[in-house]
Order: C-alpha cells, then sequence, then structure tokens
C-alpha cells in the first residue's frame, strides 16, 4: 500500500484528505500549520485539516517552520512514498522534496502557470476570469512552478464569490486527485513543464485591495465585491465609518453622476455610482461594530438618515 504524507491547512484541503483516506491510501501522517489565535476572544483553534486528521486516528505534525532540522527530520523518518500537498502555506525544502519514491505533488487552486501563490480563488474573480480550475503538479523550490501532471477546469459564474468558488474548486481538486494517484504511482503519466513566460502571480490579499474606489468601473467594484468574500470583504467608508459590503449587484444607469454617490435608495438596496454607467446596488452590508446583515435591515435602522446625493468613500 502507497504510505502517504498529507499536507494541508484550511477548509479547501479537508475534502482533498478525505478522498485520500477514501481511496484507501495509507495516511502516515498529516502536515498543518499550528494553533492559531481565532476571532476577537483569540481562542486557539486548530486547523481544519488537523481536526479532520485526528477524527480517522492520523498522527499530525505542526512545525512553525517545516525547515527547521528537528521538524524536518521527524517527517523524513515516516519515509512517505508520496507527499501530497494543498494550501499548505509553506514552500518545502529540496532535501524534502527529493525523499519519497513518487516524489511530492501540490494540488493548486488554478490552470497553471496562472495565479501562481496563495490567493488565486481570490484573483481569479478579481480579474473577471471566466473560467478557472485545479492544476496538479510536482512541487519544487520555487513557488507553484513545479511540472504539471494534470488539470481540470472549473466555469466561473457571474454570481460567484471567493465562497462559492473555493468549495466548486476544493471538490474538483479532491476527484482530479482521485484521478491522478493511480497514474502517477503505476508510471502512466507524462509531466508537462510551465511555461514561464505565461506565469502570473495571486499574492495574498493587502488591505489597501480591501477598499472600494468608486471611481472605478462597476463591474470592477462588483468583481472586488465578489472576489473578497467572505474574507477578508470589501469595505467603504459613509461619515468616516467603516462598512463592509458583502453582497450586490450591478445596475445599468443612463445619467452619470459622481463616483460614490448614493443616486437611489430602495427598501432592499441602496444604489452607488461608479467610474461608468454600471452602478452598484448594495444588497448586504455591516456597518463598523455590527453584525452582517441586509440593506432593508439597515434602512430600518441607522441606515434610515441617509439620502440621496450622499457620498460613499474618502
Amino acid at each position: 500500500m502507497t504510505k502517504i504524507v498529507f499536507m494541508g491547512t484550511p477548509d479547501f484541503s479537508v475534502p482533498i484528505l478525505r478522498q485520500v483516506i477514501a481511496d484507501g491510501y495509507e495516511v502516515i501522517g498529516v502536515v498543518t500549520q499550528p494553533d492559531r489565535p481565532v476571532g476577537r476572544k483569540k481562542v486557539l483553534t486548530p486547523p481544519p485539516v488537523k481536526v479532520e486528521a485526528l477524527k480517522h486516528g492520523i498522527p499530525v505534525f505542526q512545525p512553525e517552520k517545516i525547515r527547521n532540522p528537528e521538524e524536518l527530520s521527524k517527517i523524513l523518518e515516516l519515509k512517505p512514498d508520496l507527499i501530497v500537498t494543498a494550501a499548505f502555506g509553506q514552500i518545502l525544502p529540496k532535501e524534502l522534496l527529493e525523499a519519497p519514491k513518487y516524489g511530492c505533488i501540490n494540488v493548486h487552486a488554478s490552470l497553471l502557470p496562472e495565479l501562481r501563490g496563495g490567493a488565486p480563488i481570490h484573483y481569479a474573480i478579481l480579474q473577471g476570469k471566466k473560467k478557472t480550475g485545479i492544476t496538479i503538479m510536482y512541487m519544487v523550490e520555487k513557488l507553484d512552478a513545479g511540472d504539471m501532471l494534470t488539470k481540470v477546469e472549473v466555469p466561473i459564474t457571474e454570481e460567484d464569490t471567493v465562497g462559492t468558488l473555493h468549495d466548486k474548486l476544493s471538490i474538483a481538486g479532491a476527484k482530479l486527485l482521485s484521478e491522478t494517484l493511480p497514474l502517477l504511482i503505476e508510471g502512466k503519466l507524462k509531466a508537462t513543464p510551465q511555461n514561464d513566460s505565461e506565469a502570473t502571480f495571486a499574492p495574498n490579499i493587502k488591505r489597501e485591495q480591501e477598499k472600494i474606489n468608486w471611481s472605478k468601473t462597476g463591474t470592477e467594484i462588483y468583481n472586488q465585491i465578489r472576489g473578497l468574500n467572505p474574507w477578508p470583504v470589501a469595505f467603504t467608508t459613509l461619515n468616516g465609518q467603516v462598512i463592509k459590503i458583502w453582497k450586490a449587484e450591478k445596475v445599468i444607469v443612463s445619467k452619470s453622476h459622481e463616483p460614490g454617490s448614493i443616486i437611489n435608495i430602495e427598501h432592499d438596496g441602496i444604489t452607488v455610482s461608479s467610474g461608468d454607467g454600471v452602478a452598484i446596488k448594495i444588497l448586504e452590508l455591516q456597518p463598523s461594530g455590527k453584525t452582517k446583515m441586509s440593506s432593508e435591515q439597515f434602512l430600518r435602522g441607522a441606515g434610515s438618515k441617509l439620502s440621496i446625493g450622499m457620498k460613499l468613500g474618502d
């Protein structure tokens, strides 16, 4: 039986780990990030992959840095035939990459060489792509640059958010890995090098990317709202107070207005002008210090003081 060490951390990795277990491989260890403080109360919380591994009685390793010689030796001592990673969050050292008989492979949430990096699902929506996918590749000591083994495309709809696309890609990744592993182990796959000249990158989201610039086109703003939902969530300001924008829709307008101006208030939404003829109707929002709510709820409370012509953003 092929002995596998699985490396992953967030929710994305869980269906993939489950599939490896369900397919009958011997998962001899799971490597994940250390428990981290979560929420306002900073409750020490295990990564989702650790929770899943413990359900199956699989030993869990949580190195702060996998390159630490002591931590590295623990994994090497397991003598895996194959290492499978999925959103692990650390680049593996050469010694580990070369140890398993079948190598180290990664389940990456983009159609490489597009969107290398830690936030490929966010950028697929932020950039308005109509499709993305999963690539399974060999790992190298460079970010998401290894030779590719298999791919599958996943369409992106106009309504997709990072949350919905994340779930689609996680399931697609589990299925593709299930199809790939037997072929890999039997030596029936030919790896294809990536064309580095075609590479694009998806670095982790920065705070400045979360703020809405109402001078951008309505489509760009709409994609920003979808591409940051449910994390970290796009925001704007009103009278100096931060308001997170969770959900919106595009509205075609015939008359131009100053970007960021409220141009319509209905019971179910607040329509704001952008830099072109596509306005943004806000449907769900979160005022500072409050929970997420519909625009209808907001307009019955603090939002009752809104009026047409008021401006969002600084």
